[in-house]
């Protein structure tokens, strides 16, 4: 009781006008195939997002309400179908201006530990927050989404092992993702690699052949973002991704 009564409190305390929303959504064409009702939605699991998470800007950086509410609806996105209970076992979210460096340690084959400075975008952890970065100009990100993969990498987390298999709905077949999904990153691999000898790009972010957690991550960006061109690489994967995200870009894209 005293618990929901906070939520209610904290959800009470996050106000946000339509001029604020517009002006955050008009920045985020992932949300071009949602209609009126779906961004009401949104936009109402979107404060209880910055209600319910603890929010902290690294490195000096002040956060400000767009840089929230952009943060949020991405976010939420995501679950805008499957609930934001989906997030409930983590609190914090911290800020970068900008990549930043995580310290590494690595332990090779004869036992002899290595540390290394891994500089990144954002990283998701286990049980733990997740780190953004913050580019005001997006272009400065290299086209990636951080937002969205890794609050994808928060779903694949929610099934254990970070594998690219997130835990699926009662509806869904474990097999039939597997028969989808390994393939097509077996063959995203190949093209990645062939692109490279090439001196080429691939229209699919190549870090998406780093493992099956990142194929899942980065499928799920272009899911939202160019959901037509995922489809057409990628037929099966983007068939298990609408049924899992319950939405379907592409096909909302195409008739608008």
């Amino acid at each position: 009781m005293i618990g929901n009564w906070w939520k209610r409190r904290a959800l009470d305390r996050i106000q946000v006008s339509d001029e604020q929303w517009q002006a955050a959504e008009a920045q985020l064409f992932c949300l071009d195939h949602l209609d009126g009702d779906d961004r009401r939605r949104l936009r109402e699991m979107a404060r209880g997002f910055l209600a319910e998470k603890q929010w902290t800007g690294a490195r000096g950086l002040t956060l400000t309400a767009p840089m929230q509410l952009s943060i949020a609806l991405q976010a939420c996105l995501l679950v805008l179908n499957l609930g934001l209970e989906h997030y409930r076992d983590w609190v914090g979210i911290v800020v970068y201006p900008g990549d930043f460096v995580i310290r590494r340690n690595v332990m090779d084959a004869d036992g002899i530990v290595h540390e290394y400075d891994d500089q990144v975008l954002g990283e998701a952890w286990e049980g733990g927050p997740v780190l953004l970065s913050w580019f005001d100009d997006p272009d400065e990100a290299g086209g990636a989404n951080v937002v969205l993969h890794e609050f994808a990498h928060k779903l694949d987390m929610a099934n254990g092992e970070v594998d690219g298999l997130p835990k699926l709905p009662a509806d869904m077949s474990r097999r039939d993702w597997i028969a989808a999904f390994e393939p097509a990153y077996e063959d995203f691999c190949r093209k990645v690699d062939a692109a490279d000898r090439r001196g080429e790009e691939t229209l699919l972010d190549p870090y998406g052949s780093e493992h099956p957690s990142e194929f899942f991550a980065v499928m799920s960006e272009a899911f939202f973002e160019t959901p037509e061109v995922l489809r057409d690489e990628y037929p099966a994967v983007y068939e298990q991704l609408r049924r899992f995200y319950q939405q379907d870009p592409a096909s909302r894209r195409s008739a608008a």
